[in-house]
C-alpha cells in the first residue's frame, strides 16, 4: 500500500522527495517529477486537486477552484478521501482551505457532512459563526462536534490549570499566626531549621507557617470579559473552557461576559463550556467601554479580583473611556490582564495605539497561548509581576 503524505523528517529516497513534491505542485508538474505509482497515490493527487489545482478558466486572476462543486455527496466523498489519505493535522488545514477557498461553509450546514469532518478548534470557530443561520437538526451534531472539542481541550488543560491557581490561592491563604489545628508542619519545620537543637534532638519552631481555614472561602473574584469579534474565534473557544474550570473551583468566584457592541452575562452557562459557546454571537462590531463597564459592576471586591480583557483592541465605543475605566479599575486596586489573543497562533492583527496606552498603564497587553495560560492565572492571582512574566513568556505589543 503507498504510503500517505508525511509531514516528520525521516530520510527520504530520492524517489520519496519526488514523489511529495509531485503531490505538493499537482499535475504541472509531471513532466520533470514522473507520474504517480499507484492508485492511491492517485487518488490522494485528486483530493489535493479538488482543493488547490488552478483552475485555467479563471484566467489571469490566479484564483483557485476546486472540483467538489456544490454536490453534497462529492463533498462527503473528498472528506472521507481526506481523512483516509492524509494524518489529522493535515486534514484540519485542508478543510479550513475548503471553508476559506470554495465557500464551502454549506457542509457545515449538513449534518450528515458535518459528522465526517475532523473537529478542531478552528471548526469550532465556524460553527459558532455560523449558529445564527444554522437549521434546527444541524445544531444537535454541531453540538457533539463543538463537545468533542471542548472534552479534548478540557483534559489537556484543565488538571494543569487547577494546580496552578490552587497552588496561588492556598499562598495567598497562608499565615503566620496559624491555630493548631491550621499548621502546616512540613513548611513550618523548613522555616525554622536553623532553630534545631541538637541537644534535644527537636526544632524549635519560633515561626509558625499554616493556612486559613479553607472551608468553602471565595479567596479571589474572577471576571473574564471576551471580545466575540470574529477575529477572536479561537480565544472565545479556550477562554470558555478555562471559564468553565475556574467556576468548578470553590475558592474563586467566576464571572464571564462576552461582548461586541452589546454584553452578554454568561456566568450561569458556564457549567457547560459548549453552552457557553453556543451563546456567543461571533461577528459584529466591538464595545470595549461598555464591556469594561458591566465588568466593574461585576466586582465588589476589588483588592481580591482579578479581571481578564481578551480583545484585540479594536474599540468601536469611546476610547477615552475605556482607558479611563481601566485606570480607575487598577487605582482601585483590581489586577487587571488584557490578553490580545489566547489561542495558539500569537497575536493577531490588533490595535498598537491602544496596547500602548494600556502599558502606560501599568497593564501590558500580550498574546498567550492555552498552555501557559495556566502559569499567567497563578502569577495574576498571586498578585505578581505580569509585566516580568509576559516579558519572558509572551511577545510584547
Amino acid at each position: 500500500m503507498t504510503e500517505p503524505v508525511r509531514l516528520d523528517t525521516e530520510p527520504m529516497t530520492d524517489e520519496m522527495q519526488s514523489r511529495r513534491w509531485r503531490l505538493v505542485l499537482g499535475g504541472a508538474a509531471e513532466a520533470g517529477l514522473g507520474g504517480l505509482g499507484g492508485a492511491e497515490d492517485v487518488a490522494m493527487d485528486r483530493a489535493l486537486g479538488a482543493l488547490y489545482d488552478a483552475d485555467a478558466r479563471g484566467g489571469a486572476s490566479g484564483r483557485r477552484s476546486g472540483g467538489l462543486g456544490g454536490s453534497a455527496p462529492q463533498v462527503a466523498r473528498w472528506l472521507g478521501d481526506i481523512r483516509r489519505y492524509f494524518p489529522s493535522t493535515v486534514v484540519e488545514v485542508m478543510q479550513r482551505d475548503a471553508v476559506d477557498r470554495l465557500n464551502l461553509t454549506e457542509l457545515l450546514l449538513e449534518p450528515e457532512l458535518l459528522e465526517a469532518v475532523e473537529p478542531d478548534v478552528h471548526l469550532v470557530g465556524t460553527l459558532l459563526s455560523l449558529n445564527r443561520v444554522m437549521p434546527e437538526t444541524t445544531k444537535a451534531t454541531a453540538r457533539m462536534v463543538v463537545g468533542k472539542v471542548v472534552r479534548e481541550i478540557e483534559r489537556r488543560l484543565a488538571a494543569q490549570t487547577i494546580a496552578a491557581v490552587g497552588g496561588a490561592l492556598n499562598r495567598a491563604a497562608r499565615v503566620s499566626r496559624p491555630k493548631l489545628r491550621d499548621i502546616d508542619w512540613d513548611r513550618t519545620i523548613r522555616k525554622n531549621l536553623a532553630n534545631y537543637l541538637p541537644e534535644h534532638r527537636t526544632v524549635v519552631p519560633e515561626r509558625l507557617v499554616g493556612y486559613g481555614r479553607k472551608a468553602q472561602a471565595v479567596r479571589r473574584d474572577v471576571v473574564l470579559a471576551i471580545d466575540q469579534s470574529g477575529s477572536m474565534a479561537s480565544s472565545v473557544v479556550y477562554a470558555s473552557v478555562f471559564g468553565a474550570v475556574l467556576a468548578s473551583m470553590r475558592s474563586l468566584k467566576t464571572s464571564l461576559v462576552v461582548f461586541d457592541t452589546a454584553v452578554v452575562d454568561l456566568t450561569d452557562k458556564l457549567a457547560d463550556p459548549v453552552d457557553v459557546l453556543f451563546g456567543t454571537q461571533l461577528g459584529g462590531g466591538t464595545d470595549i467601554n461598555r464591556a469594561i463597564a458591566y465588568s466593574q459592576s461585576l466586582i465588589t471586591r476589588p483588592e481580591a479580583s482579578l479581571f481578564v480583557l481578551i480583545s484585540d483592541l479594536y474599540e468601536g465605543g469611546v476610547r477615552a473611556e475605556m482607558l479611563r475605566r481601566i485606570r480607575s479599575m487598577k487605582e482601585s486596586g483590581v489586577q487587571v490582564v488584557v490578553l490580545l489573543a489566547l489561542s495558539d497562533e500569537g497575536a493577531p492583527a490588533y490595535d498598537h495605539d491602544n496596547a500602548a496606552a494600556l502599558t502606560a498603564l501599568g497593564v501590558p497587553a500580550f498574546a498567550c497561548t492555552p498552555d501557559r495560560f495556566p502559569d499567567l492565572l497563578a502569577v495574576a492571582l498571586d498578585r505578581g509581576d505580569v509585566q516580568a512574566w509576559a516579558n519572558l513568556n509572551a511577545g510584547k505589543p
